[in-house]
């Protein structure tokens, strides 16, 4: 509430909600709305269907890093630099900038079953739980970039959970092990396509998931990108 955002066309809007009498509850989105100035509605330029984003500045405050998108703006980040530095590689490898990954892992899946991989990694934000009462979950900020064991929608390939392990052991990457207990990433479309695949993820560990000021230490993100990199550049062998 009281946050601005941004419409294909440049115009920007103000969300606000309908008159709270009860300051113990928050409004569901039912209640809110977007002021664009229009003084009607049939003077309003907004369609059905008009998609919007949040206005809100990126910001660096030393290796933290804040901004609207790190889910999942910072796990292409970690693509585009692994490969970027991806020299040899054993793998026929594909890097896939999927769709919808928050309404049902759809371009995952469709990508999957198209390309049918023997392993797939995932690369998305997890939950932090360095925060004042946070979820239940052992990975904190800028202690290492998070290997996923399961979350709630797929168990990692456990071979696969090993060998990352073991690369980020032998490279001394720093790492952190992920049980998140609610919701899921690419991983679990992959790990079912077709005959099914070696599926895992590498996690960057994320404050304030889904809201305006997502929040991702800078140390994690190397680390992914160096863990990418050292588990591509060797055999896989699960």
């Amino acid at each position: 509430m009281g946050s601005r955002v941004q419409f294909e066309d440049g115009r920007i809007g103000i969300i606000y909600s309908d008159r709270i009498t009860d300051r113990g509850k928050i409004h569901g989105l039912d209640k809110h709305y977007i002021d664009v100035g229009a003084s009607s509605k049939a003077d309003c330029p907004v369609k059905v269907g008009d998609a919007v984003g949040f206005v809100r500045e990126f910001l660096a405050q030393g290796k933290l890093l804040s901004a609207k998108s790190m889910d999942d703006r910072i796990g292409c980040v970690v693509a585009i630099e692994a490969m970027k530095r991806l020299q040899n590689t054993p793998h026929d490898v594909y890097f896939v900038f999927s769709v919808q990954e928050e309404v049902g892992t759809r371009g995952a899946q469709a990508a999957a079953n198209m390309l049918d991989p023997d392993v797939g990694i995932a690369l998305d934000v997890t939950l932090a739980g360095d925060t004042p009462e946070p979820t239940p979950i052992a990975v904190d900020l800028g202690k290492g970039t998070a290997i996923k064991v399961k979350d709630s929608g797929m168990i990692a390939h456990t071979g696969l959970v090993r060998l990352m392990k073991k690369r980020a052991e032998e490279a001394n990457i720093p790492y952190q092990l992920e049980v998140l207990t609610g919701g899921s990433t690419d991983a679990r479309s992959i790990q079912i396509a077709n005959g099914g695949a070696a599926a895992g993820c590498i996690s960057i560990p994320c404050r304030y998931v889904h809201s305006q000021s997502e929040t991702v230490h800078a140390d994690d993100v190397e680390n992914s990108i160096k863990l990418l990199v050292e588990i591509l550049s060797n055999p896989i062998e699960l």
